[in-house]
C-alpha cells in the first residue's frame, strides 16, 4: 500500500491536512484519490474544509476522538457536516495544529499558552494537559506526531523532553523526519492508530522508523 503523497502538489502534507481516529480534514479542492487514498489508510471519513478561508488546515485545526479545535473567531467552512464539535481556542497564537500535540489520552501545548486555554483544550479534548517544548521548540504540533500507540518527535529532543512526553502520554517515545531529512517531522506526517500517510518525500528509512514509533 503507498503510505506516501502530496496535497495541493506539496509533501508537507502535516500542514494541509489533520486526522483522528475517525476523520480527516483536508482543504477544499483536495483530488478524490488522495481523499481516497486517506480513508483507505487511516480507516477515517475524509472532509474537505477551509478554516478562515485559508487550505493550511492542519496548522490551524488539533482533534481528537472528543472534539476539534481552532482559534477564537476562526470559521471552518462545513463543520456541521463534519459531525464532531469544534471548540474555540482563546489564543494570540491562531495556529493550533501547530501548537498543539495531542492524542485521546494528553496534550503537549506551547508554553505560552494561557491557563484558559489549557482548560479549553483539556475539557474540549478531555486530556491532561502540560506546557512544554521539543527540542527547544514551541511549536509542538508540528515538531511531532502521538497517535495512541505512540510517538514520534523531533530527532533534537533532549532526554528531559522526551521522559515528560512518555511520562504525559503513557506510551513509547522515538525520534525521527520525514520528507527526507525534515526535522519538524509533523509537518510531513499524519497518522491515528491504524495507520499513517507521509509526504511524498518520505524516504524507506524515515518510513521504517515512522513504522516503529507508532507501533503500526
Amino acid at each position: 500500500m503507498i503510505r506516501t503523497l502530496s496535497i495541493n502538489e506539496s509533501p508537507i502534507i502535516g500542514a494541509f491536512s489533520t486526522c483522528t481516529e475517525d476523520i480527516a480534514l483536508v482543504p477544499s479542492g483536495t483530488r478524490e484519490d488522495t481523499c481516497g487514498a486517506l480513508e483507505d489508510i487511516l480507516g477515517v471519513r475524509t472532509f474537505q474544509t477551509l478554516i478562515n478561508g485559508s487550505i493550511v488546515v492542519g496548522s490551524l485545526c488539533r482533534g481528537n476522538s472528543n472534539g476539534l479545535l481552532v482559534a477564537s473567531h476562526a470559521t471552518v467552512r462545513d463543520s456541521d457536516e463534519i459531525g464532531v464539535p469544534v471548540h474555540y481556542v482563546p489564543s494570540k497564537l491562531n495556529a493550533i495544529g501547530n501548537i498543539v500535540l495531542a492524542n485521546d489520552t494528553a496534550a503537549l501545548v506551547h508554553p505560552e499558552m494561557t491557563d484558559r486555554a489549557l482548560e479549553i483544550i483539556a475539557e474540549t479534548l478531555k486530556v491532561d494537559v502540560r506546557r512544554g517544548t521539543i527540542g527547544g521548540i514551541k511549536t509542538v504540533g508540528m515538531a511531532g506526531v502521538a497517535t495512541n500507540r505512540g510517538l514520534l518527535v523531533h530527532p533534537r529532543a533532549s532526554a528531559e523532553e522526551l521522559a515528560v512526553l512518555e511520562e504525559l502520554f503513557g506510551l513509547p517515545v522515538d525520534i525521527g523526519t520525514s520528507n527526507f531529512g525534515t526535522q519538524m517531522v509533523g509537518s510531513g506526517l499524519i497518522a491515528n492508530s491504524r495507520g499513517y500517510v507521509a509526504g511524498s518525500k518520505t524516504s524507506g528509512h524515515e518510513l521504517g522508523r515512522i513504522e516503529d514509533a507508532l507501533g503500526i
